[in-house]
């Protein structure tokens, strides 16, 4: 079912998006040789205590996930495309690339963001994964407008990236606001045209997740963690947007 937000709910989720935004920008600052995944992890939350907010991830427990998710941050390393659990013995080091996925509850209503940042001087090729995983967020953003549909924004991903690097086709965007997950489910790819028409007052999470190699992936027996099938690198990047008749509003920026 898709969830129609009111202006007031807008209004909160602009303000929520934009706390979820700082914090997530300041968490990256954070990403250097030697931190563990895990300080990254403690650091998250403790500026969302510090704003009076909650995190959405902490203890959150999706359909067939054995246990809650034991942290508020997901920090996925190099291989590892998305929801990898923090902890104190990953150390980042010089050339690792690592995803700071964040969820955030402000007044009752959920945002989501998502950023892939180097760790120190990273090499060249994995640069280009992570610009242009950056760009087909943009291309996804652009292709969210009213009147369009789902299968728009997922051909438009996939005619950008035009097989230079392999699309993950079995996680994707999402619904957001009342829940952290919501329908509709948004692929990184599809047939332009097709699926649920976007509509004002929609607000949903684009994420493209780009792999080096295969768009194959398997998940680890942590029951959340997502890795290349190949053990090539991943990025991941992901905003907010509200859907309005004047075109698309990102609602994760500082």
């Amino acid at each position: 079912m898709i969830i129609i937000k009111t202006k007031e709910e807008i209004q909160i989720l602009r303000e929520g998006g934009k706390r979820l935004a700082t914090i997530l920008h300041k968490v990256k600052e954070k990403v250097t040789p030697g931190v563990s995944t895990r300080d990254l992890d403690i650091y998250a939350l403790k500026l969302i205590r510090e704003m009076g907010d909650e995190p959405a991830f902490l203890n959150y427990r999706p359909a067939g996930a054995k246990i809650p998710f034991p942290a508020s941050l997901c920090v996925s390393v190099n291989d590892e495309v998305v929801h990898g659990i923090p902890r104190k013995n990953k150390i980042l080091k010089e050339r690792d690339i690592v995803s700071i996925d964040l969820g955030l509850k402000h007044r009752g209503l959920f945002t989501d963001m998502a950023l892939t940042v180097p760790v120190g001087d990273p090499d060249p090729v994995v640069v280009k994964l992570l610009q242009t995983t950056q760009e087909a967020l943009s291309v996804a953003i652009n292709a969210a407008e009213v009147g369009n549909t789902i299968g728009d924004i997922g051909n438009a991903v996939e005619s950008f990236v035009g097989g230079r690097y392999g699309i993950v086709e079995v996680l994707a965007g999402h619904g957001v606001g009342r829940a952290i997950h919501e329908d509709p489910f948004i692929p990184n790819f599809g047939k332009a045209g097709k699926g649920t028409k976007l509509v004002p007052g929609m607000v949903i999470a684009l994420e493209p997740m780009i792999n080096l190699g295969t768009k194959n992936v398997a998940l680890d027996s942590d029951g959340y963690t997502f890795r290349t099938a190949d053990g090539k690198p991943s990025a991941h990047f992901e905003h907010t947007i509200l859907i309005t008749e004047e075109g698309p509003e990102i609602l994760t920026y500082p």
